[in-house]
């Protein structure tokens, strides 16, 4: 797993498939709190451990792990990083069924140049043999947590019913889930992939765009780091204007 250092408060941790974010308040050194934006898939737990160590951190000091939504690649590791931080685990309302492990989620609606590299992707991931976790506190649209000076839940339904993003206006902060993503190849930022409803997901583009954060961090993909707003908004515009032209824009 990589560990890239973005701000001095916050770390990408890349996993083969997706990554997570770790957020510090208070002062570097102290255990005034961490906070995980997603957990990785199935088995993160000790490399996630190893990274706090890293860093200077032990493992009690994650005060929580907030959710985007419950596909594998971000909610299989929730258990076992629970269960070694003993940290409270967040996820909006309408995905916390899957997150506990209650029902299954429903299955992405594949345009067909997505089924090749959603095969790719799960062969990458680990088998989901961690569990779930038994606690998991439900959030809604609006919500307001204790980190960052205040973090705001935005809902944003489409790549699943529950995702969410993770907006820290104090900071210009913004972890997006999937809704977004960058591209692997040159770094252009994109509407998110394998979703539930793709129109869904072109509004929540928008919608994340206007908060018009200067750092954005995406659950696939480099993060953009100054200027996030403006990048937000030129793929959702080029995004929309692909769609009018019936083609994809992938």
């Amino acid at each position: 797993m990589d560990v890239i250092e973005l701000l001095p408060r916050l770390h990408l941790l890349r996993f083969p498939v997706g990554q997570a974010y770790l957020w510090r308040d208070g002062r570097a050194g102290t255990d005034s709190g961490l906070t995980l934006i997603d957990a990785g898939p199935a088995g993160s737990g000790t490399p996630i451990a190893e990274a706090l160590a890293a860093l200077g951190h032990r493992p009690r000091d994650v005060r929580r792990v907030v959710l985007t939504h419950f596909h594998e690649d971000h909610a299989g590791g929730a258990a076992e990083v629970a269960a070694l931080t003993g940290a409270e685990v967040l996820a909006h309302r309408l995905d916390a069924p899957h997150v506990r492990g209650e029902v299954p989620g429903p299955r992405p609606v594949f345009e067909d140049w997505e089924r090749p590299l959603h095969e790719r992707a799960v062969r990458l991931l680990p088998p989901p043999d961690f569990g779930h976790p038994a606690e998991v506190t439900e959030l809604v649209d609006g919500d307001v947590l204790d980190l960052g000076g205040g973090a705001h839940v935005v809902h944003v339904p489409g790549h699943t019913h529950g995702s969410i993003a993770l907006h820290l206006p104090r900071h210009g902060v913004l972890f997006t889930g999937d809704t977004v993503a960058a591209s692997p190849v040159d770094g252009t930022v994109m509407p998110g992939v394998f979703n539930l409803d793709r129109r869904q997901v072109l509004s929540a583009c928008r919608r994340l765009a206007a908060l018009d954060a200067d750092v954005a961090c995406f659950g696939h993909g480099d993060p953009v780091t100054t200027g996030a707003g403006r990048a937000m908004r030129a793929a959702a515009e080029a995004a929309l204007r692909a769609e009018g032209d019936g083609t994809t824009g992938h």
